[in-house]
């Protein structure tokens, strides 16, 4: 049995420099938060709640005014209406395409609930392709890299919307940095300027100094209970960019008429303010935690994806253990060293909108936060585990070396 503390200690020193380099984004996103809260005058009478249809609610106009200035867009609606990432972004999608329209994937199939949103399985009558949405999707170089050239080859004049996933879902495949964001959007751009680029933003927010809609996106959609909830939002989601199209995704969550100018807080509105105030900070412990687990785990001889020197677009760490058992185990030990319901343990189970048995690791004290530390995959090769979140550094570390303990490893893969 490996000394776990040493072990850990000697990947720590291995990152000094990268850590460092870490703080300085934390205090670039800090600061464009502070100015945010400060340009909009955000003061207590934004945290009081209205009920009802929830009219003239000055904390929620508030909130989507910071949100719009931090992503540097037009507008921005935040909701806890919104039930998950997926429904943001199905509201952004069912709301902006129309019957006729043609959507088309760059980065490959996308995340596992959304193919039952876009109707590649699952309910097609209730899917955009259900409604008339023609979709096409790019395949990635070597199932890893965006193919620039396949994109150019592909979008033309009959494009109505590309959507681009930021982070690498329940793939292997490089997650998409905002530099190789830039050159999709461009290219998609030069070929039809009318085309719209939608980015699924999940994990991502503040893990570089600039957000999709710095580089020319067009809307992007999240979730609150992922990087900018900073861990305490309890549920919610957001869209952001261009004004007509961020309307026309309010109106698919509430009604044409209504769109964004309705829908009660339910006393949420603090909540909101505080944990996008914290996020920047938050996001740096996960990905701080993250790249430990990548230096740990690849230090025995695993395969990590992203290595613990690669630009960091997202707080998923894949850790590829290559059996089932091992990756049960994984989940195992991560539950047993978390804050809430560590006496559990994590069994493989059908979820909805996934297409394999999912084994998940979340004790969190927010259902289903992957801004807390949590870890989960599918039951398919080669038995990834996705490690996401940590709300402190601290608690990651202590969570790696239980998972090492409860591995049982003796010496490096």
């Amino acid at each position: 049995m490996i000394d776990t503390n040493l072990f850990i200690s000697k990947a720590e020193k291995n990152l000094l420099g990268i850590f460092e380099e870490l703080e300085i984004i934390r205090d670039l996103n800090q600061a464009k938060v502070l100015k945010a809260f400060q340009d909009n005058r955000i003061g207590e009478e934004h945290f009081a709640s209205v009920s009802g249809y929830g009219h003239d609610d000055l904390g929620r106009e508030a909130i989507d005014k910071v949100y719009a200035q931090v992503f540097n867009c037009d507008s921005a609606i935040v909701r806890n209406q919104f039930v998950s990432g997926t429904h943001a972004i199905a509201c952004a999608l069912f709301g902006v395409l129309r019957s006729g329209d043609k959507l088309v994937s760059v980065a490959g199939a996308p995340y596992d609930t959304l193919e039952e949103v876009i109707g590649t399985r699952g309910n097609i009558r209730a899917s955009l392709k259900g409604h008339g949405v023609e979709y096409e999707e790019i395949s990635l170089k070597d199932g890893v890299e965006i193919d620039i050239d396949a994109i150019r080859d592909t979008i033309n004049e009959k494009t109505t919307m590309v959507t681009i996933q930021r982070s690498r879902g329940y793939s292997l495949r490089k997650p998409i940095d905002i530099e190789t964001m830039t050159k999709i959007i461009e290219t998609v751009k030069i070929k039809n300027p009318e085309c719209i680029c939608f980015v699924d933003n999940c994990y991502g927010e503040f893990t570089e100094v600039y957000e999709p809609t710095d580089v020319g996106a067009d809307l992007i959609a999240g979730s609150l209970i992922k990087n900018p909830g900073g861990g305490i939002v309890e549920a919610g989601g957001y869209i952001a960019g261009r004004k007509d199209l961020v309307e026309l995704a309010a109106m698919r969550l509430t009604a044409p008429g209504i769109g964004s100018k309705g829908g009660a807080m339910f006393n949420q509105s603090r909540l909101i303010l505080q944990g996008f105030f914290m996020a920047p900070s938050i996001v740096f412990e996960a990905v701080k935690g993250s790249i430990l687990a990548s230096q740990v785990f690849m230090d025995l001889g695993y395969k990590t994806t992203p290595r613990p020197d690669d630009i960091r677009t997202d707080i998923i760490q894949a850790i590829q253990l290559d059996s089932p058992e091992r990756l049960i185990k994984f989940c195992k030990a991560l539950q047993f060293n978390s804050p809430i319901n560590s006496h559990l343990t994590p069994i493989p189970c059908n979820v909805p909108g996934y297409d394999d048995e999912i084994v998940m690791a979340g004790g969190t004290f927010i259902e289903g936060s992957t801004i807390e530390l949590s870890a989960d995959g599918p039951l398919r090769e080669p038995y990834v585990a996705y490690l996401q979140g940590g709300l402190n550094y601290a608690h990651v570390k202590l969570a790696l070396k239980g998972i090492l303990e409860h591995l049982d490893i003796h010496e490096p893969a």
